[in-house]
Formats: structure tokens, C-alpha cells, sequence
């Protein structure tokens, strides 16, 4: 009883370690590749937000066409220029590929990490990790990911650095900070998950989802949704992605909104 009362503190210190500040701050100097020196925080960029955006919106209304019988409505309170644009675009979509003469098999939509691959020639999703006691991992489970692509997005409810968040770190490895103090929390369990559900259902304007919950479940309809699985780099294994802020624009797409797998703590919060 005392041996696998041990084995479960170690096991458990084994992961809380990576959040201990003295022991981060003892053992940076035997780890050098998880230091990346950052010279301004305007300068923490890989690739440019224009580019950022432009790989969201892509994937975005890939994932609204292939729902698109689902969007109905949402497309009655969208502005007429703006329906146009999507029927138009459904109709070469349509024009692309061949359509599957039985009505039942054209009904049945592409999974949202097909989509991905269609969309970014790659898919990602959550595995258990090669890493020894890391838990879950994000693997590339088809496809190439080229030099400079977003693989990606940190989910959770985002938090202001005054506002509380006490209870829902307790004993959670998924809360991450940004180079501005906002946290962001990513656990999909336990007291974090019914807060972000809670967020998600106030800032909801009817048919118009703000924000997407789906990445609590198994069923993700955002295949980028998965960040918070994304491992560090240890002493055998470099990093092979890495991390990058990102503000949402304000006039990003209210129809896209759903497919965002984040939602301020606050209602008058929005970024």
C-alpha cells in the first residue's frame, strides 16, 4: 500500500513539475532546447498574421460548405452579398467534384479532419503520446505539414490576468499563459469544462454561435481545436512546432464564429 501510495505521488509530481517555478528555474540551463529567446513581443512571430487569418478563414468556410445544409438558419440573417458568396461558392464546389448519383450518398458529409486534409493537404488529431508518462499527444495522422503552417489552435475560456481562475487550476495542466498575462484555459474536463459550456451558452445570439464547444467531446467539428494536447520538446526529441499569439480581428466573419474554440471569462471581454 505505502509502494503504490509513492508510485502515485511520483507519477503525479512527474507531470506537476512542469509548473513548479523553482524547479523550472533550476533545471532551465539542462534543457536549452526548451529556451527560444523571444527579443520583443512584437517580434514572437513565425508567420504573419495575415497569413494566420487567412489559414483560418480557409479551413472555416471549408467546414461551413460541407455543413452547409445545416446553416440555414444562419444564412437568413446574413446580408444578401454574403449568402451570395457562399451559394456561389458551394455551386463550384459542386462543379469540382463529381456528384454521387444516389441521394442518400450525397447527403453524407466529409468528417471535419477529411475537410483539413482537403483543405491544408494534412490532418491532425489526439493520440496517446510516444513521450513516456505525457498523457495524450497531437499526431499527424495523414498527409505533410509544410515549413510555416498553422497545425493548430489553443482552445479554452480566456482569462483577463485579474480575473479568477483559483478553482479551475487547481490540479490542471491545461492552463496556459500568453505573453500578456491572459490565461487561457484549455482542460475539457471537470469545473473548466462547465464554465467554457456556461460562456458559450451566454454569448449565444440565437441560431449564431460565438464560439465552439464541441472540443469539450469526442466529436470536434474545428480539427485544429486539439493545442493543448501538443507536447514540449524534451532532452531526445526537439520541438517541431511553435506556439504563436494571435487577436481574432473584430471583423472576422460572424458566420465563422462557431468554428472558434475560445470564449472570454467576461461578457465585455471580446478580443
Amino acid at each position: 500500500m505505502p509502494r503504490r501510495l509513492l508510485r502515485g505521488l511520483w507519477q503525479r509530481w512527474r507531470r506537476y513539475k512542469y509548473r513548479f517555478v523553482p524547479w523550472i528555474a533550476l533545471n532551465l540551463s539542462h534543457n536549452p532546447r526548451t529556451l527560444r529567446y523571444v527579443p520583443e513581443e512584437s517580434k514572437d512571430k513565425v508567420i504573419s498574421d495575415e497569413d494566420v487569418l487567412g489559414t483560418l478563414l480557409k479551413v472555416f468556410q471549408a467546414l461551413f460548405l460541407n455543413d452547409f445544409d445545416k446553416q440555414s438558419e444562419i444564412l437568413t440573417l446574413l446580408p444578401e452579398p454574403v449568402k451570395s458568396k457562399y451559394q456561389d461558392l458551394l455551386a463550384l464546389e459542386h462543379q469540382r467534384v463529381k456528384l454521387l448519383e444516389n441521394r442518400h450518398q450525397q447527403q453524407n458529409i466529409l468528417k471535419p479532419e477529411e475537410i483539413l486534409y482537403k483543405t491544408l493537404g494534412f490532418s491532425v488529431a489526439r493520440a496517446t503520446s510516444s513521450l513516456i508518462s505525457a498523457g495524450k499527444g497531437v499526431f499527424v495522422t495523414k498527409g505533410l505539414v509544410p515549413k510555416g503552417a498553422v497545425v493548430s489552435m489553443y482552445p479554452g475560456t480566456v482569462y483577463q490576468k485579474y480575473e479568477p481562475i483559483f478553482f479551475q487550476s487547481i490540479g490542471n495542466p491545461f492552463i496556459f499563459r500568453c505573453l500578456d498575462g491572459v490565461l487561457i484555459d484549455g482542460n475539457d474536463k471537470g469545473i473548466s469544462k462547465v464554465v467554457y459550456r456556461s460562456c458559450n451558452g451566454r454569448d449565444r445570439l440565437g441560431p449564431l454561435k460565438m464560439s465552439d464547444s464541441t472540443w469539450l467531446t469526442s466529436e470536434i467539428h474545428n480539427p485544429l481545436a486539439v493545442g493543448q494536447y501538443v507536447n514540449n520538446c524534451s532532452n531526445d526529441r526537439a520541438a517541431n512546432v511553435c506556439y504563436q499569439e494571435f487577436d481574432v480581428p473584430a471583423i472576422f466573419p460572424i458566420e465563422l464564429k462557431q468554428y472558434l474554440p475560445n470564449i472570454a471569462y467576461s461578457y465585455d471581454k471580446q478580443r
